[in-house]
């Protein structure tokens, strides 16, 4: 009986896809969900989301902003959708969906790099980071963690810097080649993909030298015993930055930051600044913080980073100054301290610093051990995926976690059971292909 019930559970599921990360890791969730007998759709914003996807039921979008709202209800509408999936919860076109589905209750798994680095990808219900519903309360995540089992053992995954360039350059390429077709697309990133493009190539072609150079200044700070604090950048479109921080992007950031620095850190104290690893180079940040550096009068203690291990670099260091970054839970969990300059799910009273910039510098708070392991146990168990986008590895354990946990999201839950209600109400076919007359179902990508 139990099996039968399984089984109808399963049918009844149809997930739609919205944009994910560049790169294959939706087209095998896609092929997986297929294969467990999920039914499966995919909307394609643009030819790299085309390119990427590759299976049957793609729908293009092709239509204007205000279209996307109808457009959207009656796909959900037309293929009895009971899940959304989505990467990146702050993009515009994704805002809208999410809203919209939180009105007709169908729930939203939502995507986005991993709480906790590496080796880990992050799946919540409805939203993350600044959305997610996790509470700020140390004493809860001490109290939840004392009811879970013990971790599971986790191993390392491979990830190439190489594969995730030439996805980057692959998809660039696909969308730049089918702007015809998706003639209202506006990429949310504020680069044209041919400038995109040409950044990512000239950071792989520069990638072997720029080690080299991080590993000769960090040995230098460690061999010399310097003390070093770390600001590791973030990507300059990350809506995580544009949305929940203080910051329109990473320049201000940056400014305040080493401007902070200048005037409060002590004389023998050294700032190591970061550049992002999936930074595609179109901006030089490598001038910009000498620039500023310079103008603060501290040139000499400011220290660019194009490459090099992060985790190498976060153990050693007096502290982590960070806006919402993974490293902070990477620094976190080797005791280094840390302070936020946005929200962040881990800017947690006991674990992050909550003494303000200035004073960090000289009077950092390293985190208190104990809450810091309950919240990680808590965020393993709810929140994170072992996996990773960038290697076959990666994407093979990250797709057979994300079976499991989906699975486990069962449609009384998340009262799919209103849905057929909602289809029933539907608007006859014709008057959905009316409104969203720009709906294309392809058979994938040849």
């Amino acid at each position: 009986m139990n099996n039968v019930s399984e089984r109808s559970v399963v049918g009844e599921r149809r997930f739609l896809f919205l944009q994910g990360l560049m790169g294959p890791f939706f087209r095998e969730l896609g092929k997986a969900f297929r294969k467990t007998g999920y039914g499966v759709y995919k909307i394609n914003f643009n030819g790299g989301d085309r390119l990427f996807w590759g299976l049957p039921n793609g729908i293009d979008f092709t239509g204007t902003d205000e279209e996307w709202p109808d457009f959207f209800q009656n796909v959900i509408k037309r293929y009895r959708i009971t899940d959304v999936i989505l990467f990146g919860d702050c993009r515009p076109l994704h805002r809208v969906a999410i809203a919209a589905c939180a009105r007709m209750h169908i729930p939203v798994h939502v995507f986005e790099e991993g709480y906790i680095r590496p080796d880990w990808v992050t799946l919540e219900l409805g939203g993350v980071n600044g959305h997610s519903a996790l509470p700020r309360d140390p004493e809860w995540y001490r109290k939840e963690a004392a009811l879970l089992p013990p971790m599971p053992p986790h191993h390392p995954v491979p990830s190439s810097f190489r594969r995730r360039a030439l996805e980057a350059v692959a998809y660039n390429s696909a969308d730049l080649l089918s702007r015809w077709h998706y003639r209202h697309w506006c990429d949310y990133r504020p680069w044209h993909p041919l400038k995109e493009g040409v950044g990512w190539l000239k950071r792989l072609r520069r990638r072997k030298a720029a080690t080299e150079e991080a590993m000769q200044i960090v040995q230098r700070v460690e061999t010399q015993h310097i003390p070093y604090m770390l600001f590791p950048l973030q990507l300059d479109a990350d809506a995580q930055v544009r949305l929940h921080s203080p910051f329109s992007g990473m320049e201000p950031a940056l400014r305040k930051v080493i401007h902070s620095f200048a005037t409060n850190a002590p004389k023998d104290l050294v700032l190591l600044v970061k550049e992002h690893p999936l930074d595609n180079g179109v901006r030089d940040w490598r001038e910009l913080t000498r620039q500023i550096a310079q103008a603060e009068n501290v040139a000499d203690r400011v220290y660019f980073l194009e490459a090099g291990d992060i985790a190498v670099i976060v153990r050693t260091a007096q502290g982590v100054v960070t806006i919402n970054s993974t490293t902070g839970t990477l620094a976190l969990s080797s005791g280094v301290p840390v302070i936020t300059l946005g929200e962040a799910v881990y800017d947690i009273p006991d674990i992050t610093d909550q003494n303000g910039l200035d004073n960090f510098w000289s009077h950092p708070t390293p985190p208190d051990t104990a809450t810091f392991n309950a919240f990680y146990r808590v965020l393993v168990n709810r929140c994170l995926i072992a996996g990773g986008f960038f290697s076959p590895e990666g994407l093979s354990s990250l797709v057979e976690g994300v079976i499991q946990r989906v699975s486990q999201v069962l449609p009384a839950h998340n009262r799919m059971a209103r849905v057929p209600d909602m289809v029933a109400s539907a608007p006859a076919l014709s008057e959905v292909v009316r409104v969203s007359r720009n709906v294309v179902v392809s058979d994938g990508v040849r």
